[in-house]
């Protein structure tokens, strides 16, 4: 499978299920909830929702509106260490459960989701 099969497999609803069920558990968390301000939140939802888009083969609208994605410098001005990276993958995890989407789809994202919240670790 290619990473652009996934918006293919599962669309925009797919995508929206997903983000949706992880951004609902934001606000009661005790490390990832500070990171998203209550006022910016849905705007938060929608970058992390039109980025996997685009990432996985769909309409272009994140990099026709925010450019490139550049998420470590997005995210320098957030402590992001392990413990924020493994509660993000907890909440990511919780989400897909939620959102039941196809296994082929999940084990590819999930895949995905493990590099980049290495990858975005800062302290």
């Amino acid at each position: 499978m290619e990473e652009t099969d996934i918006y293919s497999i599962i669309g925009e609803d797919g995508f929206a299920r997903l983000v949706a069920a992880f951004y609902r558990q934001v606000p009661q968390d005790d490390i990832l909830g500070k990171m998203y301000p209550e006022e910016d939140r849905a705007g938060a939802e929608q970058r992390l929702r039109d980025f996997l888009i685009y990432r996985f083969g769909g309409p272009q609208r994140y990099i026709a509106e925010r450019g490139h994605p550049m998420l470590r410098a997005r995210h320098i001005p957030f402590r992001i260490d392990q413990a924020a990276r493994d509660r993000w993958m907890r909440l990511m995890s919780n989400a897909f459960a939620e959102a039941a989407l196809p296994a082929e789809a999940e084990q590819f994202l999930r895949a995905f989701f493990e590099q980049m919240a290495t990858f975005m670790i800062n302290q």
